[in-house]
């Protein structure tokens, strides 16, 4: 929601209605908004969203520029994705310095959903899609003196300034979407969960190994001790305790202990995060934390809390949720665009690859090689095939120069 503009309902110099509709929300990613019901605009470059009849009379609306917008996909809706299409998914490039302001100063999120009540209008989605392909803001460049919506409305209503008023609706529809959504997500995390264990038995192993190295080096005095072993020692130690884990009980409020919690997370997951690529599944990451604070465990859902205030603290990591609905904790740093160049260059070594064989080679879990195979194709470096013998990505050969 932080690409979006609080702005007057007008179209710009150059700027052309293009198609609209009604009973449309607008999600932050995967979180609801107090966008809902409202009718959505579509321009040759812009998108905008406000209360029904307001966009016409020049009120004041949401805008999202179409030159944020890289890729666009729909989100089948109803149980098993029965009911049809139901939301569109925009993936939305970084906000842009001089933005003007609207309704959050930043979002965890890369990507937004809007939501049709009645459906996805195939006319206005090949709309979208044939907009943003166009980028009719590259042609001209529009001006600051904005022009009538008389093509929006048939009355003559003058423009006006007035603060938009949403209320925050949840229907049984949506309550119910959103128990289906808490158990996919419950089930997914499970089974990462139990795949860690495997991993920390194997990490219990190597740092016995080397306890024993040390102290049979010391008991037989073979040798001094290699200082490969002293650091290698010291890191497992050093992930597997904390001296002061942040506890309820030592804070006043519920945020303040969310707070001191984001800032431990924080300090202990840079150097965990660095080894494993830049990014974990938070299912892993809560594997981790627990097993540092020892007998004081945390749940999940403190978990999560904390991890949502990650921005707050200045932290150089921060939550990330894909389109999937997987959760996971990602240095600032590590950026889509780097993950795709080096995802593709291991097509171009490989090939093809799978999900299973990317999580071999780059010693991740099958959950965040497919989402590393997902990003390399949402940039257009990669292409999917999906076919009886299962999912397979390879290099888009679009991109190389023919003879």
């Amino acid at each position: 929601m932080d690409r979006f503009e609080y702005i007057e309902a007008r179209l710009f110099d150059g700027e052309n209605y293009l198609k609209r509709d009604k009973n449309v929300k607008i999600y932050d990613g995967d979180d609801k908004t107090q966008y809902v019901d409202g009718e959505v605009v579509l321009t040759t470059h812009r998108i905008l969203w406000g209360k029904p009849g307001d966009i016409p009379k020049g009120l004041v609306c949401l805008s999202l520029h179409l030159y944020y917008v890289f890729c666009i996909e729909e989100e089948s809706g109803g149980v098993f994705g029965l009911g049809g299409p139901k939301r569109i998914i925009l993936h939305l490039g970084p906000a842009l310095p001089g933005k003007r302001p609207g309704p959050a100063v930043v979002s965890p999120y890369h990507f937004i959903k809007l939501s049709f009540k009645d459906g996805i209008d195939q006319t206005f989605y090949k709309a979208l899609n044939d907009a943003v392909t166009a980028k009719a803001w590259e042609r001209s460049t529009p001006i600051a003196s904005p022009i009538s919506t008389r093509s929006l409305t048939s009355g003559n209503a003058k423009p006006s300034v007035a603060p938009v008023n949403s209320k925050l609706r949840f229907g049984i529809v949506g309550i119910e979407r959103s128990i289906e959504e808490q158990h996919r997500a419950t089930d997914e995390s499970i089974t990462v969960a139990f795949k860690d264990l495997t991993k920390l038995m194997e990490k219990a192993k190597d740092m016995v190994a080397i306890s024993k190295n040390i102290s049979t080096k010391i008991r037989d005095k073979q040798g001094d001790i290699s200082e490969d072993d002293t650091v290698r020692f010291k890191s497992y130690l050093m992930s597997l305790g904390i001296d002061d884990p942040v506890t309820r009980d030592t804070f006043r409020s519920d945020s303040e202990y969310y707070l001191g919690l984001a800032q431990q997370i924080s300090d202990m997951m840079v150097a965990v995060l660095m080894d494993c690529g830049g990014i974990m599944s938070l299912a892993d990451v809560w594997c981790r934390v627990n097993r540092a604070r020892g007998l004081e465990l945390i749940s999940p859902e403190d978990l999560l809390n904390a991890c949502k205030l990650l921005q707050r603290i200045d932290a150089p990591m921060s939550l990330r949720k894909f389109p999937s609905g997987a959760c996971v904790l990602q240095l600032n740093s590590n950026r889509d665009e780097e993950i795709a160049r080096t995802t593709s260059d291991l097509l171009e070594e490989n090939g093809s690859l799978t999900p299973v064989t990317l999580s071999q080679i780059a010693n991740v879990s099958v959950l965040l090689a497919r989402e590393r195979l997902f990003a390399t194709e949402r940039l257009g470096l990669a292409c999917r095939d999906e076919s009886i013998e299962g999912l397979a990505f390879y290099p888009n050969l679009f991109l190389k120069e023919t003879s």
